[in-house]
């Protein structure tokens, strides 16, 4: 059941474009109630649609068809307008600022729930159900390397981490970059090393801060297939 108590003002119009995202967050404050007052503050003009608590509890605070104020300056896949086509979702956590920790199961099953309605809904692929570092390297870090990406993949929802394999020809470093990019990350306007980092985090995170070792070439190429546009 979606709680309708708390509500933001913080919209507007998604300016004629269709929802084709999902960004999760984490909110990064320490009690839900705060993160439930920042958002839905007109002063502090940011919200998402969705935020869940660890409890699994789960409050709309911007309808869908608005358009929610929670990315940020962002890109992915060369869209730069990533509110207007996306759907904002908040995750109670404390994050890395207030003791950053594992995310319960009834919070990642509410998630879950909540994300098949989405995807039903607008038909989004499992390639654009992404974490606010993805579409913002260097700049955010959530919804961090303890989120269980892979709990969302046993489901379809995402695009799991890496498995662990090396394929059969790894990528050189030019030829990640380029899978990179092609994966969705903003390699030219955020840079190579924020978004090789982004990308640890979410499907290698033993390897952050190893630049593009083998291990992290190898996920990028897994990770680019899976997605279905690179060839193997």
């Amino acid at each position: 059941m979606i709680d309708k108590e708390w509500t933001s003002p913080n919209h507007g119009d998604r300016k004629g474009r269709d929802i084709s995202m999902v960004v999760l967050h984490y909110t990064g404050m320490k009690t839900a109630e705060e993160a439930l007052e920042r958002l839905c503050d007109p002063q502090a003009e940011v919200s998402a649609h969705y935020l869940i608590e660890e409890n699994g509890r789960l409050h709309q605070l911007v309808r869908e068809e608005r358009r929610a104020w929670h990315a940020g300056v962002a890109q992915w896949g060369g869209e730069t307008d990533i509110n207007s086509v996306s759907i904002g979702i908040e995750l109670v956590n404390p994050g890395h600022e207030f003791g950053y920790r594992d995310f319960p199961d009834d919070q990642v099953d509410a998630l879950i729930d909540l994300l098949e309605a989405i995807k039903d809904r607008y038909q989004i692929p499992r390639a654009r159900i992404v974490g606010h570092s993805d579409v913002a390297p260097g700049r955010k870090e959530d919804p961090g390397e303890k989120f269980p990406w892979n709990a969302l993949a046993a489901e379809k929802l995402a695009i799991g981490p890496w498995s662990g394999q090396m394929p059969l020809t790894l990528p050189n470093e030019e030829q990640a970059l380029g899978q990179l990019a092609t994966i969705g990350y903003g390699v030219e306007t955020f840079g190579a090393e924020a978004c090789i980092l982004a990308f640890q985090r979410r499907f290698c995170p033993r390897r952050m801060g190893q630049g593009l070792d083998q291990e992290t070439r190898a996920a990028i190429a897994e990770a680019c297939e899976k997605t279905g546009a690179c060839s193997a």
